[in-house]
C-alpha cells in the first residue's frame, strides 16, 4: 500500500517555501525603483513561486490519490498526523499582486516609449531588400495615416532596416522593439512579437521573412488586428 505521509510532508515543506517566496515578493515589490535589476529579480521570484505551486499541487494530487486507495482498501478515511488536507488550485494573492504589478509597470513604460498616434507594426526578413516596394508601401500607409508611428523589430539589415531609413527620411516617428537575447535566448524574437502586439497596433505590415514574421502575423490575426502582406505571396 502506498504511504501517504511522505506526500503530505512534501506539501508542508513546499508550503513553507511558498510563504518565504511570498514575503520576498512583497519586499521586492516595495524595492522596485524602475531599474532592470529589480524588475528581473521580481520576475525570477514570480517564476520560482509558480514552480513551487506546481510542485505543491502535484504532491497534493499524489497524496489524495494515495488516501483514496487507502480508504478503498481499509474502509476508513486516512488523515494526516499533522496539518490539514487542503487542496490549492489558484495563485496566492502575493503572486497575483506581483504579476499585476509587472504588467502595470510594462504598460507604463510602453506608454512613455510610444508617442500618441496610430501604431503601424512592420516586420520583414533580414534578406528582403526590395527598397522600392517597401518605400512605396509605407508611403501609401502614411498618406492614409499622416500621424502614424512605425513599430518595427530593429533588425540591422533587410526589410526592417529599410523601413527605419524610410521613417528617418520621411520624419516619421519609429520605435524599434529589439529582441532581448540575453533574457529570452532563442525565444527572444517571439517574446518581442508579443511586446509589439501589447501596444495594439492598428495593423501589421508583413514582408517575406521567416517563422518570426509568420509568428507575428498569426498572433495579430488571433487578436483581430489586420495583417497586410506584401512581396512574394502578398499584395
Amino acid at each position: 500500500m502506498v504511504d501517504r505521509q511522505p506526500f503530505h510532508r512534501s506539501v508542508e515543506r513546499i508550503e513553507r517555501a511558498l510563504d518565504d517566496n511570498e514575503r520576498t515578493q512583497h519586499r521586492s515589490q516595495r524595492e522596485q525603483n524602475g531599474s532592470e535589476v529589480r524588475s528581473v529579480e521580481l520576475e525570477r521570484l514570480i517564476a520560482q513561486g509558480l514552480t513551487l505551486i506546481e510542485r505543491r499541487n502535484a504532491m497534493e494530487l499524489f497524496r489524495d490519490q494515495a488516501a483514496d486507495r487507502f480508504e478503498a482498501h481499509t474502509g476508513s478515511a486516512w488523515r494526516p498526523r499533522t496539518g490539514s488536507m487542503v487542496n490549492h488550485r489558484a495563485l496566492t494573492a502575493a503572486m497575483v499582486d506581483s504579476r499585476e504589478f509587472l504588467a502595470a509597470r510594462r504598460r507604463a513604460e510602453t506608454e512613455l516609449l510610444v508617442p500618441a498616434g496610430p501604431k503601424i507594426a512592420f516586420t520583414g526578413g533580414a534578406d528582403f531588400n526590395d527598397h522600392q516596394l517597401i518605400w512605396s508601401t509605407l508611403d501609401k500607409v502614411r498618406a492614409k495615416h499622416p500621424d502614424m508611428v512605425l513599430i518595427h523589430g530593429g533588425s540591422p539589415t533587410g526589410a526592417e532596416r529599410i523601413a527605419a531609413r524610410w521613417a528617418d527620411t520621411r520624419k516619421v516617428t519609429h520605435i524599434p522593439f529589439k529582441p532581448d537575447w540575453t533574457r529570452h535566448a532563442k525565444a527572444a524574437p517571439f517574446k518581442r512579437n508579443d511586446q509589439i502586439l501589447e501596444i495594439l497596433p492598428i495593423g501589421v505590415i508583413v514582408f517575406p521573412g521567416s517563422g518570426i514574421q509568420e509568428n507575428l502575423a498569426d498572433k495579430a490575426r488571433k487578436l483581430g488586428i489586420p495583417v497586410w502582406r506584401f512581396g512574394a505571396g502578398g499584395a
